[in-house]
């Protein structure tokens, strides 16, 4: 975000349904106030400043901001040239239904950087630009409710993981490469709570339901493309929103984009 002014501040959504935000402020961002959810955000630039819990606190770029719900706080710029952060508000009975009603995690003094808490976080606030569907929601506020038990210091119980249900996913997924997958499909198809299955699934086959799904389309979209099909018409093929999150998914997986890809598969056919 670019610098701003005493007088500057802006707040911009995300898109899709789900409450992401980024947000930048100079001076008193917010006065004491407190709401009923999980607040959890990444400062990106600047000095992000907030009295919690009797005590004021600091967070530099990079640095998480975990607010249990009902918790008295503020924000404040804690630099002249202001802090900029992105964020998600989360409901507590999401994450009671994640990690199968135990006690809520709680993150003392508000900040964090455990690494499997910044991983789930920067996740879900990565792209901005395209909604997150259901599937990607679901799987990423398992990975998320896990971290915050592990950085807040709970114990978690893990039992066997279930490699049959894992199975019957995986084959659902592979099944139905060209049509939307939602968690709840997977549900069926597994027979266990999407919550174990997110964390059987990454036990047993190093990654999420999500991810599982988005790369083996990107696979199927890159055999289509080195066959000379549309990029536009791949990108509706496989369900992406429109070209350009098609094009930022398949460089983030393949390092180079679908035009880049096509580009050289043509050389070499010719």
């Amino acid at each position: 975000m670019p610098s701003i002014t005493q007088t500057q501040a802006a707040i911009r959504h995300a898109a899709g349904p789900h409450k992401r935000f980024e947000a930048q402020f100079c001076g008193t961002a917010f006065a004491p106030h407190r709401h009923d959810s999980y607040a959890i955000c990444i400062t990106m630039r600047g000095v992000q400043s907030f009295n919690y819990r009797g005590c004021e606190r600091h967070s530099l770029a990079g640095d998480l901001v975990i607010l249990h719900p009902d918790e008295l706080h503020d924000g404040h710029a804690g630099c002249e040239d202001g802090f900029a952060y992105r964020g998600i508000s989360i409901e507590p009975f999401r994450l009671q239904e994640a990690l199968g009603q135990t006690p809520l995690p709680f993150i003392e003094g508000g900040r964090s950087n455990h690494p499997n808490l910044r991983a789930a976080v920067t996740e879900l606030l990565a792209d901005f630009d395209a909604p997150l569907d259901d599937l990607a929601f679901d799987d990423l506020l398992s990975m998320l409710a896990d971290a915050l038990v592990e950085a807040s210091g709970m114990a978690h119980q893990q039992g066997r993981a279930d490699d049959h249900a894992v199975a019957r996913a995986r084959d659902f997924i592979l099944d139905h490469l060209e049509e939307p997958v939602s968690m709840d499909d997977l549900e069926s198809a597994a027979g266990i709570s999407r919550w174990q299955l997110s964390r059987d699934f990454r036990t047993l086959l190093g990654t999420s339901p999500y991810r599982f799904a988005l790369l083996r389309r990107l696979d199927q979209a890159q055999r289509d493309l080195a066959s000379g099909a549309e990029i536009a018409d791949t990108a509706y093929a496989y369900g992406f929103a429109d070209q350009a999150h098609f094009s930022r998914h398949f460089k983030s997986a393949y390092g180079r984009t679908p035009r880049q890809f096509q580009s050289a598969a043509r050389t070499i056919i010719q």
